[in-house]
């Protein structure tokens, strides 16, 4: 069975005995052409039924009436986003009941519908009820209940009112302006922890799907992780990773779970280091509207990111001199580990989140000191002054000291 790509992949085969290898062919941004072979050391993985998931969260079975009501018979102005999933509205509950109540009073919704046309989209909703019905944590959004009736299914979370870290970076408009340094770096932090916390013993789990969309924000820009449809239970007892079909977001996913269908944390941690570098650089993973040569993010600007002098050509100019030179070296740094082609060379995720922590402690450390710590983007932007753009950098090499190449981990 062949694999392709659109946003996302939108079909998964597993045999009893896990794939253990691929053999794909590229053609755009699609893959096809991919066979498996099933594993003779792989072990079934222990299969929940829907009853048992259901029976084992603490979630509001809601009616459809219900979410009708909730949502204003799901109207078009109350839709927030639309997805490969479906639809999601707003809509408004008592905080205390989970009842339907009037719009604009008790606790805001979103509520997900799934389209009905949607392939496999049973199994996400399932998977999202799975997760989020007994994975607590500050960093991943809170699943307030669900809706399983004939051939309805909807998922209700907490609302979000910063919508998602892909607005906030790519659209342009009175409403998204663009994140400043600081809050870029306090949701890089923020959706590092998420992620710890899914690959800590106490919770085990492989995100697989982790991007900018699925980053949202809460009033005082806290990133919460969502949608975990592809989400999947990490390796157990001696195995090493998960075999599985290829799925999740092209321009996101880590070259070995690409080419051999092993999944590990680290496949996450190649995640995070795409979507730290778009938040370096205000650039999607993948653009096709941009020149030949910087269609993928990675591949053009990897070869800056280690280069002081070139990392400049990387960072978003929107950001005008926000960031302290050693602090975009630093975050430049620790994308690179965590985008490395090996996966045994890059960063775990408790390790980014101590590297982001003391990042933000040195710009705290920096506000009270900022003498000369600061250098514009402005200047060394796109205003065709090489001239000028190369004395600023040669200035910059001059401070040796303020400069020194860090690794991001240590």
């Amino acid at each position: 069975m062949g694999i392709c790509w659109s946003a996302k992949i939108k079909a998964e085969s597993v045999s009893a005995s896990g794939v253990s290898s691929k053999n794909c062919s590229k053609d755009g941004n699609k893959y096809s052409g991919c066979s498996s072979r099933a594993s003779s050391t792989s072990v079934p993985p222990i299969i929940r039924t829907e009853g048992d998931i259901l029976q084992s969260t603490n979630l509001k079975s809601f009616t459809f009436s219900d979410l009708k009501t909730a949502t204003r018979n799901f109207r078009p102005d109350s839709v927030l986003g639309e997805g490969g999933f479906g639809s999601v509205f707003k809509g408004w509950i008592d905080e205390h009941a989970l009842t339907a109540s009037k719009p604009g009073t008790g606790t805001v919704i979103a509520v997900k519908r799934l389209n009905h046309e949607s392939f496999q989209g049973h199994k996400e909703w399932l998977a999202e009820v799975n997760y989020l019905g007994q994975l607590y944590h500050p960093n991943l959004v809170r699943l307030i209940g669900y809706c399983l009736e004939d051939d309805h299914r909807l998922l209700v979370y907490e609302f979000m009112p910063r919508g998602s870290l892909e607005n906030h970076l790519f659209r342009r408009g009175s409403y998204f302006q663009p994140l400043s340094w600081n809050f870029r770096m306090k949701v890089a932090l923020g959706a590092a922890k998420g992620l710890a916390y899914l690959h800590s013993d106490e919770a085990k789990v492989i995100y697989r799907d982790f991007k900018t969309s699925n980053v949202l924000l809460d009033s005082n820009y806290n990133a919460k992780l969502s949608d975990f449809g592809l989400a999947k239970d990490g390796p157990t007892g001696d195995k090493s990773h998960v075999s599985t079909r290829v799925m999740g977001t092209y321009g996101y996913a880590a070259p070995e779970y690409l080419a051999t269908g092993h999944l590990t944390s680290k496949s996450d941690v190649y995640s995070f280091g795409v979507v730290l570098l778009e938040m370096l650089s205000g650039r999607r993973a993948i653009d096709k509207n941009r020149p030949h040569g910087e269609h993928n993010l990675v591949e053009w600007a990897r070869p800056y990111l280690t280069h002081k002098r070139k990392i400049f050509r990387v960072l978003d100019t929107r950001l005008e001199g926000q960031y302290s030179l050693s602090g975009a070296e630093k975050v430049a740094s620790l994308a690179v580990q965590c985008l490395s082609m090996e996966a045994k060379q890059r960063p775990a995720m408790d390790e980014v989140v101590s590297a982001l922590e003391q990042l933000l402690v040195s710009t705290e450390v920096e506000k009270k000191h900022p003498a000369e710590t600061k250098l514009s983007s402005q200047s060394l932007g796109n205003s065709g002054d090489k001239s000028r753009r190369k004395k600023l950098e040669d200035a910059g090499d001059a401070k040796a000291g303020y400069l020194r190449t860090a690794s991001a981990c240590s």
